[in-house]
């Protein structure tokens, strides 16, 4: 499984990437491989609030539907609409497939995600 050292992760197999006082909100490669084939993507609408710990979301697959979960908190700024027609980008590159884009509401909350050698640890 592919995980990026420079990327923050959740426990519920999403990754955060941090540009100032945004964020870019995924799904890892681990959860797609285990997702397998993703044909729909369900994402909040531009203004909705993210909050830790919470559904924003659900991919669906050829396996199952997975909520998405909220690793941070934040405003919806911006979702990836390249998934809107083509939701399988996520099964061909996890982390350039990003599904939201947030304005942070908390940037300490980020501290409190993984990093990448303690998420690859705990997919063994």
């Amino acid at each position: 499984m592919k995980v990026i050292p420079s990327l923050k992760y959740s426990d519920k197999h999403t990754w955060v990437k941090v540009e100032g006082e945004f964020a870019y909100i995924g799904i890892t490669d681990f959860a797609q491989d285990q997702l397998g084939e993703v044909l729909f993507v369900e994402m909040p609408e531009v203004e909705d609030e993210l909050t830790t710990g919470e559904e924003f979301g659900v991919v669906e697959s050829s396996k199952v539907a997975s909520d998405l979960i909220a690793p941070i908190s934040g405003e919806v700024v911006e979702i990836n609409e390249k998934l809107d027609d083509e939701p399988e980008y996520i099964n061909e590159d996890a982390y350039d497939a990003w599904i939201v884009k947030i304005k942070l509401s908390d940037a300490e909350e980020v501290e409190s995600l993984l990093n990448s050698d303690t998420y690859e640890a705990g997919l063994e």
